[in-house]
């Protein structure tokens, strides 16, 4: 539940936690995100050091069975579009038989049998007969050359994903490490002793950069949103407990760069999927249900 109340001189930006709160004026008053005065408790960290970034540089791909990964037996599929110098093809496994993937990650990968195409989503609740769960490596050429690669876990990202220039060096222009969908050295809290996930607070080289969720004890998400260089960018989303629904969406400084600024509402929506105020063109809060 959301806590409304006063608020001091909060340091914008400065947290992960956030609460609600409401200025005086009545219904029409902007709601706050206060919680961001609260100072994180997170894990330190630091940058890969040379010896460890060239190490992994130099590693050999690792040689992986075209009828098993990771204990599971997968299917070969290839997906081809385009003509000539943009002509793509992208190659891949998925597992025969349906498996729910990760019902945290905020991303879910299938190969859609039917327009023979791959798709992404962050819904659990799929058509298992025309959906086939990505599980295994992934590449995807544009004229024969490759521009990424990596694998996928029971519909998840998971270990190293690369992108590459389309050029004659064929640059490294990003490197991710991913852990059953999430930032491999993301920092996860659970409810309690039990498998619940709470938080997930992303971080990359030593700082909290990416994708940020905390999520309700159902599971469902309650708050995501990104941080750049360790500060909150972009809009922030909080979610009602059920289905996905979206409640409030906070406006933040667009990029780290940014001067820091008292984050504004702008959108709210009630728990029937209505928007009910729109910052500068809707306010129907007052007739809204609760």
């Amino acid at each position: 539940m959301l806590l409304l109340g006063g608020c001091g001189q909060p340091k914008w930006n400065s947290d992960y936690h956030l609460t609600q709160a409401q200025l005086k004026g009545g219904g029409k008053a902007e709601v706050l995100a206060d919680g961001d005065t609260i100072n994180p408790e997170v894990e330190e960290r630091t940058a890969l050091g040379k010896e460890e970034v060239e190490g992994e540089k130099k590693r050999k791909k690792k040689k992986y069975s075209k009828r098993y990964f990771l204990g599971q037996k997968v299917k070969r599929g290839f997906i081809k579009s385009g003509r000539g110098s943009r002509e793509t093809l992208e190659t891949f496994s998925y597992l025969e038989e349906y498996q729910a993937p990760n019902p945290y990650a905020p991303l879910k990968y299938l190969y859609d049998v039917k327009k023979r195409k791959l798709y992404r989503t962050s819904n659990d609740e799929v058509d298992k007969d025309r959906y086939k769960v990505l599980h295994g490596p992934y590449e995807k050429k544009i004229d024969g050359q490759v521009v990424e690669e990596g694998y996928f876990y029971v519909g998840t990202k998971h270990l190293r994903w690369e992108k590459y220039k389309a050029d004659e060096e064929s640059t490294l222009v990003d490197k991710h490490h991913y852990e059953n969908g999430f930032v491999r050295d993301a920092v996860v809290s659970y409810y309690g002793d039990t498998k619940k996930i709470k938080e997930v607070i992303p971080y990359e080289y030593g700082e909290v950069q990416g994708t940020y969720y905390r999520f309700y004890e159902n599971g469902q998400v309650q708050w995501s949103g990104q941080y750049a260089k360790g500060r909150k960018v972009g809009v922030w989303i909080n979610y009602y407990d059920f289905r996905g629904r979206r409640h409030y969406e906070y406006q933040y400084p667009e990029t780290a760069y940014d001067a820091p600024f008292e984050p504004y509402l702008l959108k709210e929506y009630d728990r029937h999927n209505t928007l009910i105020y729109e910052k500068d063109k809707l306010d129907k809060r007052s007739q809204a249900q609760r």
